[in-house]
This record gives structure tokens, sequence and C-alpha cells, in this order.
């Protein structure tokens, strides 16, 4: 139930994305409503995410949800977001209030991971703040993928991706 400000506690609902091969972890700071209503990551059609990431990765976009984890499972990528419930007032990143954040050993404890690159700069501030110390890894903060983004096109935004993904997979696209 929202408050008088329109802010809705949430939790975020749905499992990371890894297995014991991923290298990468590529984490958003929460969920948008349309992901959490279609119960996976970057859900909002008009977010760019799986169309950087399969560029990158020189795959065919992924439609379907298996389709989406079977390609980032393949190139050893693990998903996740760094808010595990929050205060927010729609899909806002501005409106974040009240942040509880993941448990991060939940994959470190699997997967042998070699870089953390967050979604956009709320993730990248939220990783440093909440946990950095987990990792003890830096992260590096990509543009973000939203619609909100206008001001980094598809071709830009696959371009800077795939400087970071690249290397961090240890593979020379």
């Amino acid at each position: 139930m929202a408050d008088g400000d329109g802010y809705l506690h949430v939790s975020h609902g749905f499992d990371p994305v890894f297995d014991e091969r991923s290298r990468v972890i590529i984490l958003g700071s929460f969920p948008s409503v349309l992901s959490r209503r279609n119960d996976f990551y970057y859900g909002n059609p008009q977010n760019r995410f799986w169309r950087v990431l399969a560029r990158c990765l020189g795959e065919a976009c992924p439609q379907t949800v298996p389709e989406k984890r079977a390609m980032l499972l393949a190139h050893g990528i693990a998903l996740w977001d760094v808010i595990a419930s929050c205060d927010i007032r729609g899909s806002s990143d501005a409106s974040i209030r009240n942040v509880t954040p993941v448990d991060l050993g939940r994959v470190t404890r699997v997967a042998r991971l070699r870089s953390v690159l967050c979604n956009g700069t709320t993730a990248g501030r939220l990783y440093h703040r909440w946990l950095e110390t987990q990792t003890n890894m830096p992260a590096e903060v990509l543009p973000s993928t939203s619609p909100a983004n206008a001001a980094w096109r598809l071709e830009r935004l696959v371009a800077r991706w795939n400087e970071s993904l690249s290397p961090s997979l240890g593979e020379g696209r």
C-alpha cells in the first residue's frame, strides 16, 4: 500500500541469475514496475538492456525468460540488482529510499567473479555504499540502458558496454 507521498514498500521478488561459471556480474538498482510484473529483469520493452547485451555478445536478442537466462549463463554473466527491498514511487530510481541491500554472498559463494559492472549511476552508487565491502571489488559503472537515458543512443551504448564487457569475460570481441 502506498503512503501519502505515493511511496510503496516493495521487495525485489525474483532470484539472481548465476551459476558456478559466472565470471562477471551485472547489477541494476531495482526492478521496474514492468519487470516486477513480468517477474524478470529489464521487462520494459523500451529498456535497451537485452539489445545491448545481445549485440555485445554477438547473439540474437533473446525474447523469452529462458532465452535470456541461457544467454547470460552461456557467456558467464550473472545478473542481479543491488536492492532487495526499498520504498519507491513507480519505477523511479531517484525516488528510492529505505534500502535493504541484497546478500551478494549468495552469488560469490558459488561463482568466481572477476568483475562487477553496474547498469547506471544509481546502481553504482548503491553498490559502493552497500555491497563493495562484501566483494572487495570495485564496480565499473556503465551508462544506463534505461529509456530515461535518452542521451545514449543504442550504438553508443553497445560500444561503451562492449569496452567493459569483453575484457571482463576474457573475450576479444
